[in-house]
């Protein structure tokens, strides 16, 4: 059956083409797996909240009727603006607006938020751009330019709100500038999410062609319940399709971890357990209460837009795993820094099991794509990254330190995780503060990072390292838990080329040597990896050696050893120590320029490469850990003669392309 829904019915519509509905939500109360609900161009001020689930062969679809034209919105207008001095003006909003849940008096908070950051999960918007919340009344009048913002200039378009309790409103003061707040369209975010399930277990939607913006979003930390301004909420086999997800407080969409009351941001509220102890906690609980591939996961998010959020574009742990997150352009993410903390990127996921990310353009985020804990049969592939490490000067100094940023980030994880047929252009490209990766046929401008640090838990004087899962392969279940050793990397037939890297990077690097977190480095190749052990040099240790009884020994401790072959490197760009069957070219001078031309992103290069061996799993073998190969998640195995654009191979040379040529149209 097909409900049709029009913004401009009469609110005794019936559902029917000819008297629709005039809210989403009185189809969703109705729709039944095998129906759609077919919504007309308009805008769309409610929170909807699907109440059936679907079934995988019968999904319940929700789609615009043209793209982009059905707007479902958190926010509602502001008209009756008074002025107050100079561009300052006034508003009060009855509290009635805002039900249970107002935003301007919740504070984003929870696990892994930076505290010192106050703000309310409100927020104020002129023209579709969000102002900058401050702290006083004096700061509106007298703003002052954030250098920490990537859009300074728009920095002094600040709010801030105060209560009367007598009157039960919410006053909102904010500087326009030269805008009339009662001549351009100004709205204030009065919703919790803008399409989100309030039960968990509602799987089986599709969600197709929407504009989804401005919700008033809770911080989305992984011990906590991952809200999104969309998403599943707990279930399996959703699709979010052709959609411009933009402006939530936080998370745009949440693929993330249903309520555990008794574990919710529980290091922020008790304080007594460690964050990373408590995440154990959490996914043990998981499992125990029913995190199964059969019942969580299993999603596709492709082809939507998703820019201007605070924190994430999208987030999960555990609610993602098999799932897949494709030909996605996400940017400008967390550019305002008026939020911080251990939980921002373009994408972040933790327990990424058999997640598949391919074919997206991430630019412009204060960090691209994290990948923390359990990145467990992770695929990332013939993605475009760039402009994801403080891409103007203006960020260069201390203060913008808290998001320096870079391409991908994997995190404390035991692999298998593939980075494969990916162009990575920020100035730092990889970091790797983990084991039990392949970096195979990728483009790489910038560094690795963090290389053989970042795991510890921070500890004053105490050894404090982090123990983390792994899994039965293509599994939830717990397979075992350990620290990480370092190494298990693999680098095949990569082209590594050094870039110009800002002074302040350089001396940022040069002082960070002893940073237990991030060395900083800006040195592109894989030298940070110099002094690991080959496999015959590992496999050594073990020598001999006869198990109980034997002479004491650190063979189970130290780092694990890092093979590589076939990689290129140019401008100075290094190899490590023990680096085989690679060309380092000192003569060539390459340029890597990607520009914006006519909407698309084309890259300008003389870079020239010859063949390599072709890689396999057989290549690749298996991560240490978890004992699993790399292959695909049906158990399959990859062989890597597939280039960035999707053409196969014959004669296959380093680097993510079949052919080089200058003007490539990425994407």
């Amino acid at each position: 059956m097909t409900y049709y829904v029009s913004a401009g019915a009469s609110p005794l519509g019936k559902g029917t083409k000819e008297s629709p509905f005039a809210t989403i939500q009185a189809a969703a109360e109705l729709a039944k797996a095998g129906d759609e609900i077919l919504v007309a161009p308009g805008t769309y001020r409610e929170a909807v909240h699907p109440r059936h689930a679907g079934t995988e062969q019968t999904r319940i679809i929700y789609r615009s009727e043209k793209k982009g034209k059905a707007i479902i919105t958190g926010a509602e207008a502001v008209t009756d603006w008074e002025p107050v001095e100079g561009s300052v003006w006034k508003c009060a909003v009855p509290n009635a607006i805002f039900g249970d849940y107002n935003p301007f008096t919740t504070l984003v908070s929870g696990d892994w938020f930076i505290a010192s950051f106050i703000a309310h999960t409100g927020e104020v918007y002129l023209n579709d751009k969000a102002l900058y919340e401050v702290t006083s009344l004096e700061l509106v009048k007298k703003p002052v330019r954030s250098e920490s913002s990537w859009d300074p200039d728009f920095s002094v378009y600040t709010w801030f709100s105060e209560q009367d309790a007598a009157a039960n409103k919410t006053v909102i003061y904010a500087n326009f500038h030269d805008a009339d707040p009662r001549k351009e369209r100004v709205e204030i975010n009065v919703r919790r999410n803008c399409f989100y399930p309030e039960e968990e277990g509602i799987g089986y939607i599709t969600l197709s062609g929407f504009t989804v913006t401005k919700a008033a979003t809770q911080w989305a930390p992984p011990t906590a319940y991952q809200e999104g301004m969309v998403g599943p909420h707990w279930s399996k086999g959703w699709i979010i399709e052709d959609c411009d997800i933009s402006h939530s407080k936080c998370s745009g969409i949440s693929l993330g971890k249903y309520l555990q009351p008794n574990n919710d941001n529980k290091w922020l509220k008790w304080k007594f357990k460690d964050g990373t102890q408590t995440e154990r906690d959490c996914i043990c609980q998981a499992q125990n209460e029913g995190w199964t591939k059969e019942r969580i996961g299993s999603h596709i998010i492709r082809r939507c837009t998703i820019h201007d959020c605070g924190q994430t574009g999208i987030v999960g742990h555990l609610g993602g795993v098999f799932s897949t997150i494709e030909y996605n352009h996400i940017h400008h993410i967390n550019n305002r820094q008026n939020l911080a903390g251990a939980e921002i990127g373009g994408i972040k996921m933790h327990a990424a099991i058999d997640v598949t990310i391919r074919h997206n353009h991430i630019h412009h985020c204060t960090r691209g794509l994290w990948l923390d804990w359990q990145a467990q049969g992770t695929r990332v592939t013939q993605n475009l990254f760039h402009d994801n490490t403080l891409p103007f000067a203006h960020l260069m100094h201390r203060e913008a330190m808290v998001g320096i940023g870079e391409d991908i980030f994997i995190e404390v994880s035991h692999g298998p995780t593939l980075i494969d047929h990916n162009v990575l252009l920020s100035t730092r490209s990889l970091k790797l503060a983990t084991q039990g990766v392949a970096v195979v046929h990728n483009l790489i401008g910038g560094s690795l990072c963090a290389v053989g640090t970042g795991v510890n838990n921070g500890a004053k004087t105490m050894i404090s390292p982090r123990y983390t899962p792994y899994h039965v392969p293509h599994r939830t279940e717990i397979a075992g838990f350990m620290t990480i050793l370092h190494g298990d990397m693999r680098f095949y037939n990569n082209i590594f080329v050094q870039q110009e890297v800002h002074p302040f990077l350089k001396e940022a690097a040069a002082n960070n040597q002893a940073n237990d977190w991030d060395d900083m480095n800006v040195a592109v190749g894989t030298a940070p990896y110099s002094g690991y052990q080959t496999a015959e040099e590992w496999e050594k240790e073990f020598d001999g050696y006869c198990g109980m009884g034997s002479a004491p020994s650190d063979r189970y401790y130290i780092p694990l050893p890092v093979w590589t072959g076939g990689n290129y490197f140019f401008n100075g760009a290094k190899p490590c120590d023990k680096e085989k069957d690679f060309v380092a070219d000192s003569q060539t001078q390459i340029h890597l320029e990607l520009k914006e031309e006519g909407g698309a992103w084309v890259l300008h290069t003389n870079l020239a490469v010859g063949g390599v061996k072709t890689v396999s799993s057989e290549t690749l073998g298996m991560a240490f850990e978890p004992e699993q190969r790399y292959e695909n998640p049906d158990g399959t195995e990859i062989v890597f003669n597939e280039d960035y654009f999707g053409e196969k191979q014959g004669s296959v040379i380093a680097g993510p392309f079949a052919k080089i040529a200058d003007g490539m149209k990425l994407c």
